[in-house]
C-alpha cells in the first residue's frame, strides 16, 4: 500500500484517510452483515485505530451499536447512509469497509468469514451472466 490511501462515502461529504497497509480483508457473511449492508457479505478491511484521519464531515456519522453484539456496529453517513470506518468496540481495530475506498487497497480478500451463514441464493450467483453495464 501507498503511504496514504483515502476514502468517502457515496455523497461525499465524509472523507477519510487511512496511514498504514491493511492487515487483514475478510468477506463477512454473517446475517448481522446481511442485514447491514443489504448484500450477500459485507468486504471488510483491519488496520490499526490510528491510521484513520477523517478528512471531512466527521460530525455527519452515526453510529448504530447492536446491543447484543461483541463487535457489531455499523457507522454511516447521515447524508447518504454509506457505511464508514469505525473503531471496534475493543478499540484495537480499525474496520474499513472496502467499497468506501476510493483506490485500490493493495491487499485481496483472505477468506469468507461465517460461510455457514451465506446467503441461501449466494452460490448460484456466482455462475449467473456477468454484464459490464445494466443488461438490456
Amino acid at each position: 500500500m501507498s503511504t496514504e490511501i483515502k476514502g468517502s462515502c457515496l455523497c461525499g461529504k465524509v472523507t477519510y484517510k487511512v496511514t498504514e497497509a491493511f492487515e487483514q480483508f475478510h468477506f463477512c457473511h454473517c446475517t448481522r452483515c446481511q442485514k447491514a449492508t443489504g448484500t450477500a457479505h459485507a468486504a471488510i478491511l483491519f488496520t490499526k485505530p490510528e491510521a484513520l484521519t477523517w478528512l471531512s464531515g466527521e460530525e455527519l456519522i452515526k453510529q448504530f451499536k447492536l446491543a447484543d453484539a461483541q463487535f457489531f456496529a455499523k457507522s454511516f453517513c447521515s447524508e447518504c447512509g454509506s457505511t464508514v470506518p469505525k473503531i471496534i468496540r475493543d478499540g484495537q481495530m480499525l474496520m474499513v469497509p472496502a467499497g468506501s475506498l476510493d483506490e485500490s487497497p493493495e491487499i485481496e480478500p483472505q477468506d469468507h468469514i461465517f460461510w455457514k451463514d451465506r446467503a441461501c441464493w449466494y452460490d448460484a450467483s456466482l455462475e449467473a451472466p456477468r454484464f459490464e453495464e445494466y443488461p438490456s
